[in-house]
């Protein structure tokens, strides 16, 4: 059995980070380990800017956004000479397994590392806003982010009701549409733009065609970031030549999706996949993301969870479209 387990977060912060480096701790002191907080994702472990940590080092942070740890993307642990000095510190210290906290990248780091140095074993938390990662149902931070846009949404909707304007709200999501098709749900969204799909300038107007005839007073589209037509300044533009019948206004809600205290579901997922992982390096295991799928706790390879793409549920496409009419 491991004694000593290092902990860190890495990539970009989520809502529930916190949240999972409580319960990392807490079950490793359960387990009789030694728990060692890494400051700054992988840069800290070459720094070997490392402590140990205990159970009050983790008090009063299950309700607090981003991680006590700090984060960041480490170009230096890309590199092998910047992961054999990581194995160098972690040797020195007697850290001969990981916890780490983050998204796709964090993954791909993790696989590097174990397949040059199999001795310190790695077991990974999903924790990134996106929900992207293959082998859970959602991902620390994901449920926040729904629901801080979907408060936003709310408030420019009221704006939207008084004023007659059509509003594109542009929502987080790059490479996929998670984020921006459940918003979009919740809040009562005319339509939703996201990566996976293809929807043209000529359905969006179409759609707003029919909103007029209706006698729609207002409007809303969500747009992910990432949607084919360039994001919400691009799409609004777009429509506003052809569109006149409302004022269009555009908001990037941006980096406020990633702050914030954490819902209840992403504390008890989070608490959840902290504990996880520690049991599952107590029982040996390497190389392995922990997850949550049917409410089951699951473990799926890297390898898997980093070359498989988690589908969007055709289901909540097709209730946009009921939805909205």
């Amino acid at each position: 059995m491991e004694k000593n387990i290092g902990i860190l977060t890495s990539g970009g912060d989520s809502p529930g980070m916190n949240a999972c480096i409580r319960a990392a701790v807490r079950t490793a002191l359960y387990h009789g380990l030694k728990p060692f907080g890494v400051r700054r994702g992988y840069d800290g472990i070459i720094d070997d800017d490392v402590f140990l940590m205990d159970s009050r080092s983790v008090s009063n942070i299950i309700h607090t956004g981003g991680t006590i740890l700090k984060t960041a993307r480490s170009p230096r642990f890309r590199t092998r000479e910047g992961r054999d000095a990581a194995y160098q510190n972690l040797k020195k210290r007697g850290i001969d397994a990981l916890v780490v906290i983050g998204g796709d990248g964090t993954y791909r780091g993790a696989a590097e590392f174990i397949a040059e140095h199999p001795d310190v074993k790695i077991v990974g938390c999903p924790g990134t806003i996106d929900n992207d990662l293959y082998g859970t149902d959602f991902t620390i931070g994901f449920d926040t982010a729904v629901n801080t846009a979907v408060q936003a949404i709310d408030k420019i909707r009221d704006t939207a009701t008084s004023h007659n304007r059509l509003f594109f709200v542009e929502v987080m999501g790059r490479d996929a549409g998670f984020i921006a098709l459940r918003t979009g749900i919740a809040a009562g969204a005319e339509a939703v733009l996201i990566p996976e799909t293809v929807t043209t300038v000529d359905m969006l107007l179409e759609m707003l065609e029919a909103g007029r005839q209706k006698n729609k007073s207002s409007m809303i589209i969500v747009v992910a970031e990432g949607d084919e037509e360039g994001g919400a300044f691009a799409v609004a533009e777009k429509v506003k030549k052809r569109f006149d019948y409302l004022e269009t206004k555009v908001s990037i809600l941006g980096h406020i999706q990633r702050g914030g205290s954490p819902t209840y579901a992403d504390r008890v997922l989070a608490s959840r996949l902290g504990a996880a992982a520690v049991d599952a390096l107590v029982e040996g295991e390497t190389g392995v993301a922990v997850g949550v799928v049917h409410h089951d706790a699951v473990r799926i390879p890297f390898d898997h969870a980093v070359k498989h793409v988690q589908d969007l549920n055709p289901a909540l496409l097709r209730l946009v479209k009921i939805l909205s009419l």
